[in-house]
Formats: C-alpha cells, structure tokens, sequence
C-alpha cells in the first residue's frame, strides 16, 4: 500500500498543478513560468535538504553514483525542460479542463515506454485499460471541423506526456537514491534551463507577487509531487506508478471547471467515462505467481519485512526505516506484486 499512497498524493498534487497555472498564464511569460515553477520547487527542495541536514544526528551522504549521472541528465532534459515548457504553450491553447484530462496520456506513454524499451512486464488488462486511456484522449482533441491550429494546444500537451513518458522511466533507474535530492538537482537544473532561455528570448519579467505565486505553486505541485512519485517508482515500477498518476487529470479537471466556470460538455463526459474505466482496470489489477528472488546487492532506505532479513553492524530498532548497503539472497515464494526494485524477473 505504501507505493499506491505515494502515486495517489503524487497524483493529486499535480493535478492541480494545471489549472492553477492556467490562472497565471496571462501574467506570464508560458517558458519563464516553466522556469520558475521548477525554481520555485528546486529552492522549496534546497530548504528541505539543510534542514535535515541540521536535524540529523547521522552525517548526511549527498551523492549520485556516477553510473546514474546519465540517467540523471536525461531526467532534467525531458522531464524539466521539454515537458513543462510544451505544457506551459499548450495551455495557452487548450481549455484547463481539456489540458488536465489529456495529461492522462503521460500514464499512456509512461507504460509503452516501460514495456517496449525497458522490458517492464505487463498483461492484456493492463494494456486494456491504456487502450481506453488512449480513446478516451482522442476524443477530448477531435471535434466536428478540426483545424491544425484547433489541435496545437492538445498536440503540445500530449508531446509534454511524452517528454515525461520518457522522464518516468529514466527516473526509475535513479529511484533508490535520496528522492529529495534528485528532486532538487532537477528542479535547479530544469529551472535555471528554462529561465535563462526564456530571458534570452525577450521574456519580461512580472511582478513579485506573480513570481512568488508561481514559485510555491511549483514546490507544492512539482516538487512534492515529483518526491512522492519517485518513492511510487520504488515499489510499483514505472508503468503501475503511471496507471495511479493517469488520476491527476481528473483532479485537474474537476478544479478547472468549478474555478474557470468551464462547461461540462458532452464531449468532457464522453472522454471521462472511458478514461475513468482504463483507470479501474489499472486500480483493480492483481499479481500473483510463485517468482524467484535472485542475488541482488544494493542500498536504499527499508525496514525489515520478507523481502529484508540480513544482519547489521549496527543496533536498529524494531519497524525503524534505515539505509545501508545490503545483499539479498535467492528466494522463491509466492505473492501479490507489482514489478518495483524487487521483482524484475522475467514471465
């Protein structure tokens, strides 16, 4: 239950995260908002990470391995600079509430990617539901006499899930690190990325209190959202993490609508009710097998369960949640699971 908490408040947090924004886009300039939204959560990290340092009575390891930079590279690029810029410009174009419900395809390309490249495993229900998920996004971008320039807005949002399609998977290589520092490196990154670019073309800047709008909306929508979703990554793996998230659209559409007045169009309903059936399909999954454990050695933060039963050199209380390097060892046995850091076998 641990890795559905983490996606569902990931989830919700970013949901809002596009109407709100919505508010702000006649203030601002759509790639400076970009930029200080990843600021905003990138500072609203930094303050986070001294105070735990200061807390801690443990000196506190700051590090990323060095065979996971690349990984860490690519994360900043799609998931910092070319997701949030695409969304900014395609809300410019789109309507709030149709903006949220698209960012359901962020869950569509988040799974494709994990099964076609990263060999994640899957089955028909789950593939199912992504098919409703994928019906469920044409029709809220197809209307009677479509034009090229009435699908930019939703083109640019579905290449924004795209972008974090991409971003999903490659974070669920670095998911055993410190989800707030990786949080932090990309949000400062993707931040300063996207600010200086802005600057360069011609962007001016709005009053303080639209710039510190825009800077807490981004560490409560981006950065805690972003913390929660690596520790779902943990435990689901990337395409199940993205079944809970594709939740974050209705969140967003719910809130577009009571804030902008929007009207509940058919067309809304229609695309609702078969996007919220690929979303149970998702929800109501269970998998269950005899599966093999092989040897494994690692480091990230547990407590003691059936997966964890290795020796220490150090006292750990009962229940206490601690990091350290630590060897698993072959075991077979039989249970319900999703295909997080532990179960990468093979079906």
């Amino acid at each position: 239950m641990t890795g559905i908490f983490f996606a569902i408040a990931a989830a919700v947090l970013f949901g809002l995260s596009s109407p709100l924004a919505k508010v702000l886009i006649g203030s601002i300039d759509p790639w400076l908002l970009a930029g200080v939204l990843y600021l905003g959560s990138g500072i609203g990290m930094a303050i986070i990470q001294a105070i735990r340092a200061l807390a801690s009575k443990r000196p506190t390891q700051i590090k990323i391995p060095i065979r996971e930079l690349p990984w860490l590279a690519g994360v900043i690029f799609f998931g910092g600079i070319c997701g949030p810029v695409l969304l900014m410009y395609g809300l410019s174009h789109t309507p709030a509430s149709t903006s949220s419900l698209l960012l359901d395809l962020e869950g569509v390309f988040t799974a494709g990617l994990a099964w076609l490249v990263f060999k994640e495993h899957y089955d028909r229900r789950i593939v199912t539901g992504m098919i409703a998920i994928i019906l469920g996004g044409a029709v809220l971008s197809w209307a009677p006499g479509v034009t090229l320039q009435s699908l930019i807005g939703p083109l640019l949002v579905a290449a924004a899930c795209l972008s974090w399609g991409i971003d999903n998977n490659l974070t669920r290589k670095i998911s055993l690190n410190d989800p707030i520092l990786i949080t932090l490196i990309k949000s400062l990154g993707a931040g300063m990325t996207n600010l200086l670019i802005a600057i360069s073309l011609g962007a001016r800047f709005p009053s303080l209190n639209i710039l510190i709008e825009a800077a807490v909306l981004g560490f409560l929508c981006y950065g805690l959202s972003i913390v929660c979703f690596i520790m779902a990554l943990r435990w689901l793996g990337a395409s199940r993490t993205g079944a809970y998230f594709s939740a974050a659209p209705f969140v967003g559409a719910t809130v577009a609508i009571l804030i902008f007045g929007e009207p509940l169009t058919a067309t809304l309903v229609v695309a609702t009710i078969i996007m919220g059936f690929g979303i149970y399909l998702h929800l109501t999954e269970s998998h269950v097998h005899s599966h093999t454990h092989e040897e494994m050695e690692h480091e990230h933060s547990h407590g003691h369960d059936e997966h964890h039963q290795h020796e220490h050199d150090f006292s750990v209380l009962p229940g206490e949640i601690h990091t350290h390097r630590h060897r698993h060892t072959k075991m077979i046995h039989r249970h319900a699971h999703f295909p997080d850091m532990h179960h990468t076998h093979s079906h």
